[in-house]
């Protein structure tokens, strides 16, 4: 799954010292473990790294030895493309109410991307932690940029980087090479998401820059089995592994089931959206950027658990659990912190 602990807005809050929390994500990583999960793809930031390099290592590491104890690979991502722009690190605001990642953050931030003559400023960032974790068995592979031409068309349009593709596929085409010169055993890949790859000479600059570069093909489909079945055979052409490293939304009729049965069935991996119900409010649609509600939905849309780690769909959870064979439902209830939600802001 893809994974971000529910105490955190983003990748920032996840990863700063005054905000890491490696007690809620050993107790959610032991509830994604119980289902049967063995992988998490995990978003880094370069910003993190930049203000405190050595304590952000030492924190990527211990998240390693969490999910190690609980027999859970992970996947690194090296930069993102989604959502605001305009990163700052120091205290990260708090979620808008009933908004999907209303306060997730890009990396590099537009000043940087934007700009080609910065982005080998990014180089020290990518083979210092690269090459601190170049052998670590822990790590499953590398992503070196996720969805890196996404335009953010409905929320920070105005201020996003123009010709997005095309500056994007520059920097994608140097962090692989950074990562490979910094030594990465590991695989390492980068996921299309908006082409169905049926004519390669369709594909745009960034896409042709991801696929090139991946020793592992991965993708992103939030869509229906025919969808998700017609980019998989697509993608066969390349003769390479294949991982769909974002799936899973409800009500874009996206579900577990069928498509975790499916890709299992293809040797294709998988990576769902979301463990825990929390900051990232990712149980509300995208939408909720142009159409904001009043209420938790009835139907979520990411996310799989509540904060007390009890399932939205016990019939989810138990299909989960047939494919993976964990055939144990968790019904403990851990006791958790006083509420992270401050006055007005969504449970």
């Amino acid at each position: 799954m893809n994974y971000v602990p529910s105490t955190a807005v983003n990748q920032l809050e996840m990863w700063q010292a005054e905000t890491f929390d490696p007690k809620t994500i050993d107790r959610e990583l032991g509830w994604a473990e119980s289902l049967g999960f063995t992988s998490l793809r995990v978003f880094l930031h370069d910003l993190a790294w930049k203000e405190d390099a050595v304590g952000f290592e030492q924190r990527v590491d211990e998240f390693l030895a969490i999910a190690h104890r609980h027999h859970l690979g992970v996947m690194l991502v090296i930069f993102d493309g989604v959502w605001n722009p305009l990163p700052k690190p120091g205290k990260q605001p708090p979620p808008r109410p009933y908004v999907h990642n209303s306060e997730w953050v890009q990396s590099p931030g537009a000043a940087i991307l934007g700009d080609p003559a910065r982005h080998d400023e990014l180089e020290p960032y990518v083979k210092d932690v690269v090459g601190r974790f170049k052998d670590d068995r822990r790590i499953d592979l590398w992503d070196v940029f996720n969805e890196p031409d996404n335009d953010n068309a409905d929320s920070y349009a105005e201020v996003e980087v123009k010709d997005k593709p095309r500056l994007s596929a520059l920097l994608i085409d140097k962090t692989f090479r950074w990562a490979r010169e910094a030594g990465a055993s590991q695989p390492l890949t980068a996921a299309p998401w908006l082409a169905d790859f049926r004519d390669p000479a369709q594909l745009r600059a960034s896409d042709r820059a991801m696929l090139d570069g991946s020793d592992i093909i991965s993708f992103h489909n939030y869509s229906r089995l025919d969808d998700m079945r017609e980019r998989v055979q697509n993608l066969r052409r390349y003769g390479r592994p294949i991982l769909c490293t974002e799936y899973m939304a409800r009500t874009a009729d996206s579900t577990f089931d069928p498509l975790l049965g499916y890709l299992n069935a293809q040797g294709a991996g998988a990576y769902s959206w979301g463990l825990v119900s929390g900051k990232s409010q990712t149980i509300y649609p995208w939408s909720s950027w142009k159409e904001p509600s009043s209420d938790a939905p009835t139907v979520w849309f990411h996310d799989i658990l509540d904060r007390n780690g009890q399932p939205h769909d016990p019939r989810e959870a138990a299909y989960i659990r047939r494919l993976t064979g964990k055939t144990r439902a968790v019904t403990r209830k851990i006791p958790l912190p006083a509420p992270m939600w401050g006055e007005g802001l969504a449970p």
